[in-house]
């Protein structure tokens, strides 16, 4: 089993035992089944599922929520010729819950770098969730200038580190230097460095040294 394999597999058993027996879990049921036998209707489905599924956070899958999972699994059973053009139609005319999901669901999808699009999209706003979601698992397309730029803006607004996935084997001199550059803005201001950007940074310093 892959990873994005792997991830679904999680989601749908974890939605599953926390939604169990309820309306809630049926109405779940009912759209993921209608996603793959008409992927037409996805549309009204991924609105719906903050309302239909709720937001309860799915124990055992760390940062999902049930809304957030139902429309991850509902892209995932998009036919595959469809993803790529579902997943941007859902993007651009969602709100910021509908645009962080569909973010997060990307690892388990089929669609190579179609996606990217997306990711520079939600790394152009100032909506730390969705800065956040961007750079998971899915972030690897991002070529390095790219996601250096965008590991800076996290420190820059203050997004935690720890949500950038694959921080220690992409960090290179070059973001080091940027860091460095960002810390002297930061010191001349008289305002400090975030905790997690400033241990990168020595770490980087270093291992150069």
């Amino acid at each position: 089993m892959t990873g994005p394999e792997r991830l679904r597999a999680a989601l749908r058993e974890t939605l599953r035992e926390t939604l169990r027996e309820t309306s809630r879990a049926e109405w779940v049921d009912a759209a993921l089944a209608e996603a793959g036998e008409r992927p037409e209707t996805i549309s009204r489905s991924f609105a719906q599922a903050g309302r239909r599924a709720g937001r309860t956070p799915l124990p055992g899958v760390p940062g999902w929520t049930a809304d957030e999972a139902t429309r991850a699994l509902l892209l995932a059973a998009l036919p595959p010729d469809r993803a790529g053009a579902g997943i941007a139609d859902l993007y651009h005319h969602g709100d910021a819950d509908e645009k962080q999901a569909a973010l997060k669901a990307l690892p388990m999808l089929a669609v190579g770098v179609a996606g990217l699009p997306l990711l520079h999209d939600a790394i152009r706003t100032n909506d730390a969730r969705l800065l956040a979601a961007a750079l998971g698992p899915y972030a690897r397309h991002l070529d390095q200038a790219a996601w250096r730029q965008a590991v800076l803006k996290c420190v820059f607004m203050g997004v935690p580190l720890i949500a950038v996935d694959g921080l220690e084997e992409r960090a290179d001199l070059e973001l080091a230097e940027m860091l460095a550059a960002f810390a002297d803005e930061r010191a001349a201001a008289g305002r400090p460095m975030p905790a997690d950007a400033a241990a990168l940074l020595d770490r980087l310093t270093r291992e150069e040294s």
